[in-house]
């Protein structure tokens, strides 16, 4: 990366007072009762936008009509350019379907494929709406816990097979994994695969870390691989973690299966949703058209960013170890080793080191002792948050 592309991530841009979840004094002060703690929590990024979104959105605001919308043809066209070149998977118009984001399309698809009181298996620690969203809608969660080898999670693939005879109806996918950033290897991918083919259990796997696969690493949407798994999964996917928009609010999902497109359909009439603003879809189509550079580009100074947090924990903070992330702008760090309950962790971050990070408990049933911690920030932001993590357990 050159100096010149690198100077767009190297700049903080203050965000306060401008309604940010992240930053906003009020919001910091309801989660972490005071106002002086450097936010490093919430899953956006503080990198502008990719200048060709911002100029997509000013151009139609220029235009003094924003009346009912119907998506145009080159927002789908983009969405297929983007899957075949970026993640090598061919789809057509037809499996495609809108959503205001990823947490929203969960809820229609609990709705659309399973009753009150069915089985639905998560994998924890993972993403806190997979919980609340079967929870919500009054349906029974089954958890098939990951486990840790070599500070990585791993699938216990004899427990999950376990959980998936017992009747579960929908197994919800994390892929990639947030909090751990695991990429899944596609025979993992695969044997997942096999076994919800094999116990007729519907994928939903959420795919919105997609694009943000380090250089090291390889996603593969699970839908991709075999037309048998394409026919049993409903992938969800955005624009809006890949290139900082998650306020825009956009998704889609995509399905091979007409009798699963159609149980949407009407799972999404019942919820009077019609589909996506004028805006959204002009920066989701402006972000698959011209956001590859900048991605790339920001992947690489992110890289940099895990690198220099690694080698500062490791020096100044060796009783933290943290899950080498294969995708996205998340640290799940390991606190274990410090001897402290989530209580105390918690404690020591926002009173000692003024740090607001993500507590792994939040994350379910092994997530206890982990603190998630969010790096897409400037160099400067990231050192000073990793002096605050140094003060709090010094």
């Amino acid at each position: 990366m050159d100096i010149l592309k690198e100077s767009i991530f190297e700049e903080h841009i203050n965000r306060e007072n401008t309604g940010s979840v992240k930053w906003d004094k009020n919001s910091l002060k309801s989660l972490y009762g005071r106002e002086d703690v450097l936010p490093m929590w919430v899953a956006d990024m503080d990198f502008p936008s990719p200048e060709g979104i911002q100029k997509a959105l000013i151009e139609r605001l220029n235009h003094p009509i924003f009346g009912y919308t119907v998506p145009s043809e080159t927002v789908f066209t983009e969405i297929q350019s983007w899957l075949r070149d970026q993640h090598s998977w061919p789809i057509t118009k037809e499996w495609i379907s809108f959503s205001s984001g990823v947490v929203s399309a969960i809820g229609t698809t609990i709705q659309a494929f399973t009753n009150p009181g069915d089985k639905i298996l998560v994998q924890s620690p993972v993403y806190t709406p997979f919980f609340d969203m079967v929870k919500n809608n009054d349906r029974e969660v089954v958890n098939s816990p990951l486990i840790i080898e070599d500070d990585r999670f791993k699938i216990d693939f004899t427990d999950f097979e376990d959980k998936l005879k017992s009747g579960v109806k929908l197994f919800l996918f994390c892929s990639p994994h947030n909090p751990g950033g695991r990429v899944w290897t596609k025979d993992e991918l695969l044997r997942i695969g096999e076994l919800c083919v094999k116990y007729d259990v519907i994928i939903v796997s959420d795919e919105i870390h997609a694009d943000l696969f380090h250089s090291t690493s390889r996603h593969y949407p699970i839908a991709s691989l075999s037309e048998q798994l394409s026919d049993i999964t409903v992938t969800l996917m955005a624009p809006s973690k890949t290139f900082n928009i998650a306020g825009i609010q956009a998704s889609f999902l995509i399905t091979s299966n007409e009798k699963l497109q159609k149980q949407l359909q009407k799972a999404q009439t019942k919820l009077a949703f019609h589909g996506l603003n004028i805006l959204a879809l002009t920066a989701m189509e402006a972000a698959y058209r011209e956001g590859l550079p900048w991605l790339k580009d920001m992947i690489a100074y992110i890289e940099g960013n895990i690198k220099v947090a690694e080698e500062f924990i490791a020096a100044e903070i060796p009783a933290l170890h943290v899950m080498h992330p294969d995708a996205s702008y998340l640290l799940w760090i390991n606190c274990r080793d410090l001897g402290l309950n989530d209580k105390e962790i918690k404690e020591r971050l926002i009173h000692q080191g003024k740090l607001a990070l993500e507590p792994g408990s939040k994350y379910g049933p092994g997530g206890e002792g982990f603190v998630r911690m969010n790096i897409g920030c400037s160099r400067s932001v990231l050192l000073d948050g990793l002096n605050r993590l140094k003060l709090a357990f010094s």
